[in-house]
């Protein structure tokens, strides 16, 4: 074996190839430019998509095809080009050019093909049985050519697709939070291919971890089910634009997403224009804050409005809680929890005791013995309108502040 750099600088193995393959090689390798030609041709006539020469230009194939030649007959000749970047060079041309990969697979194939054809036709019949014992040997230089134009593709691939996300996030910033005019938001919404009108909701997800995506492959997932949507994913929260339509409605993305999520989800209110895209973007962001910490609820703007007023305002909510439940929060903290939840439960039955005690699995007088004790400690009558109120909503400040 015989060792060279490749198409990454890295050194590469070769086979050794008997003497006779290694001088034809050698004899053809100035020929290598002319010789491009009829190979390019051939892969034009066999490939339609090279043949209509929009994907890649004449001259740029014949390019290709002369660095492939003088690569493949260099190794054989045991003279390898010292440029070994051309395979990565034509490897990440054709994936930004978006020529598909099998097409760029085939293209190497015919390629590979044209070489021993070469080969055997310019030798003397007296070498044909050698070329035979040496097929394996060059093939694996076509290989090791197709290898590496097959990294360089698919690590092209890859930062297009981190290019595309990149834009794509930008863009979705500029319609979540440009209020500068709407001039940007409509050129932000056309090249994302969103409309300016029709029904959109902006949703604002937890993420689980830094990084990690509250609702993972929801782009796609929604894309399946013919719903345009753009995402983005920030530090801590992900963010989407979702395009209605006849037949999935709001109430269908919220079950959708609340499947989906790994952290709490909040969701506004409808808009009919792209323009409402950053008011909507805080409505999201409030719904989710509104949400119960450490869950994967999911909290719709519209439907949340205490919750929603609460989550608006943190400071003051976290002082009416403490003038409300402070000696009740101030209990150990099983004694805390038990509490509250019979307090919520009993705020949801309407009052009812018999009902809270059904859904707590207590006797109703265990029920009436833990609101008599909520009254003592937090000095409110349950039996007036108002101080019930006001314990509903300190009970709410608690919960999604996280307080008890």
């Amino acid at each position: 074996m015989r060792e060279h750099k490749g198409g990454y600088g890295q050194v590469v193995a070769t086979p050794e190839v008997d003497p006779a393959v290694s001088e034809l090689s050698g004899a053809l390798l100035p020929e290598a430019a002319e010789l491009a030609k009829e190979m390019a041709a051939r892969i034009r006539a066999e490939i339609p998509l090279y043949r209509e020469g929009d994907a890649v230009a004449e001259e740029e194939l014949v390019r290709s095809c002369t660095d492939n030649l003088r690569y493949i007959l260099g190794s054989l000749a045991g003279s390898p080009v010292d440029d070994g970047d051309a395979p990565r060079r034509t490897g990440a041309a054709r994936a930004e050019q978006g020529v598909p990969y099998p097409s760029v697979l085939q293209a190497y194939r015919i390629g590979g093909r044209f070489v021993w054809e070469l080969l055997v036709e310019r030798s003397d019949a007296a070498v044909h049985d050698i070329l035979l014992r040496a097929a394996a040997d060059i093939w694996t230089v076509t290989d090791d050519l197709s290898a590496y134009v097959t990294d360089a593709y698919r690590a092209a691939q890859a930062d297009q697709a981190r290019r595309d996300d990149q834009i794509r996030a930008s863009l979705l910033g500029t319609l979540l939070e440009d209020t500068s005019g709407s001039e940007r938001l409509r050129e932000a919404a056309g090249l994302l291919n969103l409309p300016r009108t029709g029904e959109l909701v902006v949703v604002s997800a937890e993420c689980p971890a830094a990084g990690d995506e509250a609702l993972p492959g929801v782009e796609g997932f929604l894309a399946r089910r013919d719903v345009v949507s753009v995402w983005r994913l920030d530090h801590d929260h992900q963010e989407g634009l979702v395009v209605l339509r006849p037949g999935f409605r709001a109430t269908d993305l919220a079950t959708t997403l609340a499947d989906l999520a790994h952290g709490r989800v909040g969701m506004s209110s409808v808009l009919s224009r792209v323009e409402g895209a950053p008011a909507a973007r805080r409505e999201a962001q409030l719904a989710c804050t509104a949400a119960t910490p450490g869950t994967s609820d999911l909290a719709v703007y519209d439907d949340h409005a205490l919750a929603v007023l609460v989550a608006s305002t943190p400071d003051t909510a976290t002082q009416f809680a403490r003038r409300v439940l402070g000696p009740l929060l101030a209990l150990p903290p099983e004694d805390c929890r038990t509490l509250l939840e019979t307090a919520r439960v009993w705020l949801e039955e309407a009052g009812s005791s018999s009902a809270a005690a059904k859904r707590l699995y207590l006797h109703r007088n265990t029920v009436r013995y833990r609101t008599r004790r909520i009254e003592e400690l937090t000095g409110r009558d349950l039996a007036h309108p108002v101080d019930a109120a006001e314990l509903h909503v300190a009970l709410e400040c608690a919960r999604i502040l996280g307080l008890g």
